[in-house]
C-alpha cells in the first residue's frame, strides 16, 4: 500500500510502476497493490492529469485508477505500508494499531542509492516537478521490489 495525502500524484504514481515492475517480472499473482490517501478530500477522482500524462509517456498507465482514503483495515490487509514523506510516515505510525505500526515504513526507505528520504509532492508544481516525482518513484519502486524479492526468496 502506498500512501500520500490526496491519492492523486504520489501514490498513484508508486502504485502504477510498482505494479508495472511487477508484471515485467511476472510476479502479478503475489502482489495486491493499492494505494490511498491520509485524507478523502480526493476519493473518487482520478490521478491528476500531470501525473496520468507522465506515467503514460513511460508505459505505465494509472488513468484507471480512483483515489480513496486509507482505511483501519489497511493496516491488516497490507504486509506493507509505505509512506511518500515523514508527514506522511508519522501520520501512518499515530494511526496504527500497535502491532501493525511495524509495517509503515518511507517509500525511498529501500533506495540507498538515492540521496532523498522523501517523494516531494509535485502539486504545485510543473510538468518537469512531475517528471522528477516519477523518475524518483521508478527509482525507489525497483529498489523496493529487489528488496522484497531478497527478503522472501521470490
Amino acid at each position: 500500500m502506498f500512501v500520500c495525502t490526496g491519492n492523486i500524484c504520489r501514490s498513484p504514481t508508486a502504485e502504477g510502476v510498482f505494479r508495472h515492475l511487477v508484471e515485467q517480472e511476472g510476479l502479478t499473482g503475489l502482489f495486491e497493490i493499492h494505494s490511498a490517501g491520509t485524507d478523502s478530500y480526493h476519493a473518487g477522482q482520478t490521478p491528476d492529469r500531470r501525473a496520468v500524462k507522465i506515467a503514460k509517456k513511460h508505459g505505465v498507465d494509472i488513468g484507471h485508477q480512483k483515489a480513496r482514503a486509507l482505511r483501519s483495515t489497511d493496516y491488516d490487509a497490507y504486509d506493507y505500508i509505505f509512506a511518500m514523506d515523514g508527514g506522511h510516515f508519522h501520520e501512518l505510525k499515530e494511526r496504527a494499531p500497535g502491532k501493525y505500526r511495524a509495517k509503515v515504513d518511507m517509500f525511498l526507505s529501500a533506495a540507498t542509492h538515492l540521496d532523498k528520504q522523501e517523494v516531494p509532492d509535485p502539486w504545485y508544481g510543473n510538468d518537469k516537478d512531475f517528471e522528477d516525482v516519477f523518475t524518483l518513484v521508478f527509482e525507489g519502486s525497483n529498489a523496493l521490489l529487489k528488496k522484497i524479492r531478497e527478503d522472501h526468496k521470490l
